[in-house]
């Protein structure tokens, strides 16, 4: 059987996507489940002031994301003023007396192979200034890819937080 040297590339090139695409590993609960089990460590090691993990926590965010809020939706560059962003936000919330974060329960739906959205029930514990404590619990939605066996944050919407601590008496 003869081939012209077009049916030969095609072949080839349907070959290799074909062997590619098998290749990948589709998204897991049990990886998503890590993914939020090291992301809530490292939140609570900067509010516990230890020495956090900034690096990391920006490489659990893509190069860009999209964050959806009651003040609008941005869209964020991950560079050096998004791990400046990361310090400041670790510093303020412990500045108005918030030393935990605790994931109550997650909600997970796998997508496609690639892509998952996380519902992510939190436990804010603070200190008032009068040294009466509290909580407040609130949802963070989490849109996930996962590229090069990691997984990462593309977007992610939350609640109105400044209202919550401010009904809290912490703003």
């Amino acid at each position: 059987m003869k081939f012209k040297p077009e049916q030969l590339f095609a072949l080839n090139v349907k070959d290799i996507i074909a062997g590619c695409l098998s290749m990948i590993i589709p998204i897991q609960q049990h990886e998503i489940d890590n993914f939020f089990d090291r992301y809530e460590a490292r939140i609570n090691d900067a509010l516990e002031g230890n020495h956090p993990e900034i690096e990391e926590t920006a490489r659990s965010f893509s190069e860009f994301f999209i964050e959806s809020s009651p003040s609008g939706v941005v869209v964020g560059n991950n560079d050096e003023n998004f791990q400046k962003a990361i310090v400041q936000g670790w510093d303020y919330y412990r500045s108005i007396g918030i030393f935990s974060m605790e994931i109550l329960s997650t909600q997970i739906t796998i997508l496609d192979t690639l892509h998952g959205i996380v519902k992510v029930h939190w436990r804010s514990s603070f200190r008032r200034k009068d040294n009466t404590e509290g909580d407040v619990d609130f949802d963070v939605f989490y849109l996930l890819h996962k590229k090069d066996d990691d997984i990462q944050i593309f977007a992610y919407i939350t609640g109105d937080e400044q209202q919550a601590m401010k009904n809290e008496g912490l703003i």
